[in-house]
């Protein structure tokens, strides 16, 4: 075999096998933060969107809506913040329909702020930190599902926030084995680029 080519197979493994590596990493550390409730004090719970339908959160939203309802209860803030924009084909962000279940399930309407800014997790993240840092506000326990707590808590990392993690017990993906493992296995990519970003 020409040098070149020989160099070049080498390089091709070495990148494969850094991949595989980093890869296997990262999905470690998703399945180790997914355990982790760290739930405690904090300036303000944060709830990350999921999809709304006509108006109703979706049995994902609600499970992450109804953990940051106890959290409240519980006393952990006595500010919740509500994340997610308008989807394709919606009239309404996430983040207001979140709000209104709040409100209707007994918070007050000045505990609950919705903050319909962002599609993605990475622009929900940099809409929070600008509202809460502009009130001097900087501790806060992110609430969403269990598979998404790592790369959320890189997101929060990268905005300056202090970020503890309280993952839903009750969330419909991760009571299906078969579609938390396929959600699971493609936070495995995400989170390098989320990791990459957040230093």
């Amino acid at each position: 075999m020409h040098p070149a080519l020989r160099r070049l197979r080498q390089t091709l493994v070495l990148l494969l096998l850094l991949a595989a590596i980093v890869y296997t990493v990262g999905l470690a550390m998703v399945l180790v933060t997914s355990q982790r409730d760290e739930r405690g004090p904090a300036d303000a719970i944060v709830v990350l969107g999921a999809a709304q339908y006509n108006g109703r959160p979706s049995p994902v939203l609600r499970a992450r809506l109804d953990h940051a309802l106890e959290l409240y209860r519980e006393g952990v803030s006595p500010l919740v913040l509500v994340t997610g924009g308008v989807g394709r084909g919606d009239t309404t962000s996430e983040a207001l329909v979140g709000r209104r279940y709040l409100v209707a399930h007994g918070l007050p309407v000045k505990a609950v702020v919705a903050q319909p800014q962002g599609h993605t997790t990475m622009a929900s993240m940099s809409a929070v930190a600008t509202w809460l840092q502009g009130r001097g506000l900087h501790r806060v326990v992110l609430v969403s599902d269990p598979f998404h707590m790592f790369r959320l808590r890189l997101e929060a990392r990268r905005t300056d926030l202090v970020a503890y993690t309280s993952p839903t017990e009750s969330s419909p993906i991760s009571n299906n084995p078969a579609l938390e493992l396929r959600y699971l296995l493609a936070e495995g990519f995400k989170v390098p680029v989320a990791w990459a970003r957040s230093w």
